[in-house]
């Protein structure tokens, strides 16, 4: 396959097709992902961004085949967390005064994780380096999403090396946009920004007016992970600007665990009263000791409310309902109204517990929530559904 995407430029990067999990267990990767690095030849030869560190000996012997490394006059390095800078080290073995350029961060970034004096150069916002036909033009983009992080724009070809933004973790064989199955995609970019972008969602709308600003000519985007946005890259950034706006659909979300099942009673009864007084409304129910976690956060994304339940255990709550709620605070989604709701055997504190979850998340509490004992009756039941039907007159 050609991994040449113009004339300058050369796709060398890694296709991860069997990664299921990444950040440790805290992001599900189920389309795999790929390590994605550009080597640019023009006057001068340019390499961006490495792969993860498991493939670091397979990336050098690749890079090998489409230059002399010795011929490599810069490394840009726009983000240096692991899965960027892996193979950094089994490439500095071979080249070990190139420069490498980064920000400031970045270069304690490297030197914290590789513990290598190497011959960083540090730029900011509005440096270039010429490289003969291009420039590059450098742009800080602190936060998005660690504190090291920049673009990197290519005069002439128009592109916009972009790192971990307009990313997913997508394995494909067909490196472009328009090539790809575009549910799946999508469903990735929206799953990649909610679990990872979420929280600088400010900073993402502020960078994005900024590089706008610039009025750069725009032919492809670049990410180091995922595919490249070529059809209509500025499709991508729209996304991110509508996401970044304190997103939300027309969808409400019940977020819950059950021991023996009287609290998924209740969710599915209370849903029955939403829909009985708003059949345009999107119900979801995910119970979330079995639905991955990373899928919830895109739904809890995509709601203007949600309703988070729990079984009282040990004067608490269940165990992945508190790893959820742990999510949905570190995330700190906005445009959120949510109650909580569960069903107990004798002290019954879950409801309470979710209540005051709810406003430490930053979500607007719409009331006390309900709990009802034990195994729900035809008379407890009645009260979910009535609840439900409340519950959207007063979020409206």
């Amino acid at each position: 396959m050609d991994y040449k995407i113009t004339d300058k430029v050369t796709w060398v990067g890694k296709i991860d097709w069997e990664l299921r999990k990444f950040h440790g267990d805290e992001y599900s990767t189920k389309r795999g992902t790929s390590y994605n690095s550009y080597l640019i030849k023009d006057k001068k030869n340019v390499l961006i961004d490495t792969a993860w560190l498991p493939y670091d000996k397979e990336f050098v012997s690749n890079l090998k085949k489409e230059i002399d490394l010795k011929e490599i006059d810069y490394i840009v390095m726009n983000h240096n967390e692991v899965d960027h800078s892996g193979a950094l080290i089994e490439l500095m073995r071979e080249i070990p005064n190139t420069p490498i350029y980064c920000t400031a961060n970045g270069a304690k970034v490297l030197k914290g994780l590789y513990h290598e004096d190497w011959n960083f150069v540090t730029v900011k916002t509005g440096d270039t380096l010429d490289i003969g036909d291009s420039k590059l033009v450098f742009i800080e983009a602190r936060m998005l999403h660690w504190p090291d992080t920049m673009f990197t724009y290519m005069t002439g070809d128009n592109i916009l090396f972009s790192n971990d933004g307009f990313g997913q973790h997508f394995a494909t064989e067909n490196l472009y946009n328009n090539t790809v199955d575009q549910a799946e995609l999508y469903q990735e970019a929206l799953k990649y920004y909610t679990n990872i972008l979420t929280p600088f969602s400010v900073l993402v709308k502020k960078k994005i007016e900024e590089i706008l600003s610039f009025n750069y000519p725009l032919d492809m985007i670049c990410p180091s992970h995922g595919v490249i946005w070529r059809d209509n890259p500025v499709q991508i950034v729209e996304k991110y600007l509508e996401w970044a706006d304190n997103y939300q659909e027309n969808q409400i979300t019940l977020v819950y665990d059950t021991m023996w099942n009287g609290t998924r009673r209740m969710a599915e009864t209370i849903a029955k009263g939403i829909k009985s007084v708003d059949d345009e409304v999107t119900v979801k129910l995910l119970n979330c000791a079995k639905t991955d976690k990373n899928d919830i956060m895109v739904e809890v994304f995509k709601s203007k409310a949600i309703l988070i339940g729990s079984s009282t255990i040990n004067k608490g709550i269940l165990f992945s309902v508190a790893g959820n709620i742990e999510m949905i605070k570190g995330l700190g989604f906005k445009n959120k109204k949510a109650a909580g709701f569960g069903a107990y055997g004798w002290s019954g504190e879950s409801v309470k517990i979710i209540t005051e979850e709810i406003e430490k998340c930053g979500l607007k509490l719409v009331d006390e929530g309900i709990r009802e004992l034990w195994n729900p009756d035809k008379d407890a039941l009645e009260r979910c559904f009535e609840y439900g039907k409340e519950f959207v007159e007063k979020i409206k």
